[in-house]
């Protein structure tokens, strides 16, 4: 089969490896799409992502596909479901997975970083992985399962209440999945903050109500005209030291802010303290998606949230190297890989 191979910082060659057997509990995925996430960026680059990553690899964390073999063993799962995938696998097994808190396990498999994942034709994954998607749901929306779930955790840690006025500090996928988890968690306002003018129409018609370029417009001046005099809740979706500032300082009194952007590990940002506690500021953080897959795919199964307006392009599995390598390359939303093109 064909496949990307991650062989070192800066380096993805793609070419043919043998195709993966299923064995007990396992299924054979043919992979119809896989989205470039921040994470495989991070990793391409020789940063540390949410798990460690040995090369060589195929990484690929975001996918969907139809099940083309099952392993022994396997119930509730067949040949030609389609399926998207939850690639962190849990050993159900350690402290943190009997205290419900799985995200921590201390022996996780991620499909995509400590094993061979989704940029390539087939994968092998455990059954329980999986998760049916309906018939009318195409595979690029599919493979969006898993950022959802991401998302999802962050959001419940939120704690948004109906009414709270939610700011999102970053349009890109994950900001803009966010506005619409925000308008369903019972946000009546949803402020966007995007200098890209495109992403700010993008976040207008996904559910923000108000979007404002956070370099050319003075963005206090325009929440004081619009009435927002007090922002509850921040959720930062950029991962740059000025744009986690910018969500504590944007912030109203007795308000949440997420730092939900993955940062680049060695970034430190200059907190004061005393702006924390004048506003009595709760910071939190939000790591990968704990028991939050299922969840991700009923919202795209029922059309309860618009992913296929954040789908920008669709490349094949010999232009991923240079989609990692070049922004330019991924400067609208999602990026996805169909390693059949």
């Amino acid at each position: 089969m064909k496949a990307a191979v991650f062989q070192g910082v800066g380096k993805m060659e793609v070419k043919e490896i043998p195709t993966p057997v299923p064995g007990e509990g396992e299924i054979l995925v043919k992979v119809q799409a896989c989205g470039i996430c921040g994470t495989d960026v991070h990793i391409f680059e020789g940063a540390e992502g949410a798990a460690t990553v040995t090369p060589p690899v195929v990484v690929g964390h975001e996918f969907s596909g139809v099940v083309e073999k099952v392993g022994p063993h396997v119930r509730g799962i067949k040949e030609g479901d389609r399926v998207s995938v939850d690639p962190n696998d849990l050993c159900g097994c350690c402290y943190f997975c009997k205290s419900g808190l799985g995200h921590y396990c201390e022996h996780m498999i991620g499909y995509g970083t400590s094993n061979n994942g989704g940029f390539a034709q087939y994968c092998v994954v455990p059954y329980k992985q999986v998760y049916k998607l309906a018939d009318h749901v195409s595979f690029e929306e599919g493979a969006m399962g898993e950022p959802i779930a991401c998302c999802l955790h962050g959001i419940d840690m939120c704690e948004i209440k109906a009414g709270s006025t939610v700011m999102i500090v970053g349009g890109g996928t994950i900001g803009l999945i966010m506005v619409q988890l925000a308008k369903l968690s019972g946000a009546p306002k949803v402020v966007l903050l995007e200098p890209v003018q495109e992403k700010r129409e993008l976040g207008l018609k996904v559910g923000a109500d108000l979007a404002l370029d956070p370099i050319y417009e003075d963005v206090e001046a325009r929440l004081k005209e619009e009435g927002l005099d007090r922002i509850e809740v921040v959720i930062e979706c950029v991962g740059l030291k000025r744009t986690m500032l910018d969500a504590i300082k944007y912030a109203g009194k007795k308000s949440l802010v997420m730092l939900f952007g993955l940062g680049h590990p060695n970034d430190e940002i200059p907190i004061k303290p005393f702006e924390v506690f004048k506003k009595e500021l709760t910071i939190k953080a939000s790591f990968i998606n704990p028991y939050t897959q299922a969840r991700a795919v009923e919202l795209i199964n029922s059309g309860r949230i618009d992913v296929k307006s954040l789908i920008t392009q669709i490349i094949p599995l010999e232009e991923l190297g240079e989609a990692l390598a070049n922004p330019e390359k991924r400067r609208g939303c999602k990026t996805i890989v169909n390693p059949w093109a």
